[in-house]
């Protein structure tokens, strides 16, 4: 018999964290316990507003399929739409099965023991001068991430660079460029030796990026969910960035993983603000993909006890206490 139980978890950030849609000092998660027999994996999303969903509606939804859920075990949560709510379902199923037969993720996957993950440390959009401080102050950091609005992008790439001048850099606009902006802000981007951008213009309003020269690989982010999105990418986009809150979870990560190398895209993975039990799954997709981006629990104030560990700018291999 199945027990599900699932609650709203909030978590303080370490300083506001800002792109071009807003601020937030918080992040709000769903966490999710999946029970069979004497056994319980957990599984953590974090519902997003920009994909049409909160901490509320989610909860909501799990509550209203609770029971159905109960009943049809793993062939309901397939059943799901991409997002938040099965991603959730999903991991903490994984979780389950790695403490029910008794090994880790890698085994059941049939892959290598889980390696140390180079991640990138995202700088918030602020003012060229606090960001070239931030900078500064990350400089240490192999790789940052460099989140941008749809005003002075320039001024405030070329801070970074300076606060930073030798870590590598890529860009995250967040959808807020507009087209007329979008060439020569990437030319900006590859005399600054940005290796990528980030989704410059909203989803859907794209095809522009198809009729451009691109001396920064392009990947679709907002755009791309799961495997299903990559035929309207074609074309536009040099590469994807994969999200276990947008495909809905490790098992649709894995084939869209698939179906992005197939189509010849480069694959970067990607979070949502949370905690360790969220990035860990996200670590395992991350050993198959070209860049990762898993920063979340180092932007918060205190992650969850037993989380992943940093050293030398890389994520080390999470302990199986934590999930999978």
């Amino acid at each position: 018999m199945i027990n599900l139980s699932f609650r709203i978890e909030r978590w303080a950030l370490a300083r506001p964290f800002t792109l071009s849609r807003g601020s937030r000092t918080g992040a709000e998660v769903i966490v999710v316990e999946w029970q069979e027999g004497e056994t319980r994996g957990r599984g953590e999303s974090a519902p997003n507003a920009r994909y049409g969903e909160t901490v509320a509606t989610a909860l909501a939804t799990l509550e209203r399929l609770r029971a159905e859920l109960e009943r049809g075990g793993a062939q309901s949560v397939a059943a799901l739409p991409p997002g938040s709510v099965r991603n959730a379902l999903d991991c903490a199923r994984w979780d389950w099965r790695c403490k029910q037969e008794g090994t880790r993720i890698t085994a059941l996957l049939g892959w290598p023991e889980l390696r140390p993950v180079p991640t990138a440390y995202t700088l918030s959009l602020d003012t060229p001068e606090a960001m070239e401080a931030a900078a500064r102050e990350a400089a240490w950091r192999p790789l940052l991430k460099i989140k941008t609005g749809g005003e002075g992008v320039p001024g405030r790439l070329e801070a970074v660079r300076s606060g930073a001048p030798r870590s590598r850099l890529i860009v995250d606009a967040n959808e807020a460029w507009l087209p007329e902006r979008v060439a020569p802000w990437l030319a900006v981007c590859a005399a600054l030796g940005v290796e990528l951008v980030e989704q410059p213009l909203p989803a859907g309003a794209d095809a522009l990026l198809a009729a451009i020269p691109h001396p920064v690989p392009v990947y679709a982010d907002e755009s791309f969910h799961t495997g299903a999105d990559l035929p309207a990418l074609a074309g536009r986009y040099d590469g994807v960035n994969l999200k276990l809150d947008k495909t809905g979870g490790l098992s649709e990560a894995l084939r869209s993983l698939e179906a992005a190398r197939a189509a010849g895209l480069g694959v970067m993975c990607g979070c949502m603000l949370g905690t360790s039990l969220a990035i860990a799954p996200a670590m395992v997709i991350a050993q198959r993909c070209d860049l990762a981006d898993l920063d979340a629990p180092l932007l918060l104030a205190r992650d969850r006890p037993g989380g992943v560990a940093l050293e030398a700018g890389r994520l080390l291999p999470f302990d199986a206490a934590l999930w999978g």
